[in-house]
């Protein structure tokens, strides 16, 4: 029987954002009391509604980031193909990685071992604990590990074109040099950031991942609800 595991992050309201990023407005914009003065229905059962509005960046809570993100000329988020956001996935344990720590090839290559999964293709997801020991504390934008640009290049080499992290960045958020993301820029990756939910996959093997992205245009990245599908 499969188990659908849920990654995302609950979106609400001045959530913590990534250290460059405003907080999101989330608020009640139409509600089932204000409604009724609408006389919607009939008497004995009038039709009332609830309607919220938001105000949020492309990049908060579990999302994905767009090749035009950090690439002037790169596609946007609805030029990208579905087929990317989805497929066959492994997660990595990499609790022992502290906060503002250094995710290096060496890591990758004993927990793909750990994993039985070897790396052909696959969307890796990277299990630090990370949002475990922070998050909802509004310092955790500023405590995330960073995955180096040898162990991108790890990944990449083994034909994985997307990769999944807890926290608001796959950059450390201590410097201003965002290796990481030019690295993902020059070489044509991409990858999810702020997932949730991670240690729950740590030693099922390969499963099916989904992340998948509104459809806005020319956007930068994208909201998601991302799930894992456990056999």
């Amino acid at each position: 029987m499969s188990r659908v595991i849920d990654l995302s992050l609950t979106l609400e309201d001045n959530m913590p954002a990534h250290k460059l990023f405003q907080r999101p407005v989330f608020t009640v914009h139409m509600s089932h009391e204000s409604t009724k003065a609408n006389g919607l229905g009939v008497p004995e059962d009038p039709m009332t509604f609830q309607t919220n509005f938001i105000s949020m960046l492309d990049h908060v809570g579990t999302h994905v980031d767009a090749f035009l993100h950090v690439n002037p000329k790169g596609a946007a988020i609805d030029e990208m193909p579905l087929e990317m956001f989805m497929g066959k996935a492994v997660c990595f344990d990499l609790r022992h990685i502290p906060d503002l720590g250094d995710i290096t090839v060496a890591d990758m290559e004993a927990a793909e071992k750990a994993s039985g999964v070897r790396v052909d293709g696959h969307i890796v997801l990277l299990c630090t604990g990370f949002h475990a020991r922070n998050y909802p504390s509004l310092d955790s934008v500023w405590k995330n590990p960073l995955l180096t640009v040898e162990a991108t290049r790890w990944l990449y080499d083994r034909g994985s074109k997307m990769h999944g992290v807890e926290g608001p960045s796959t950059d450390k958020p201590t410097d201003n040099i965002f290796a990481q993301h030019r690295l993902c820029r020059d070489l044509g990756v991409s990858h999810w950031e702020w997932l949730v939910n991670l240690e729950e996959l740590i030693g099922v093997g390969e499963f099916q991942f989904f992340g998948v992205p509104l459809k806005f245009k020319g956007g930068s990245g994208s909201p998601v609800r991302a799930f894992a599908i456990v056999d």
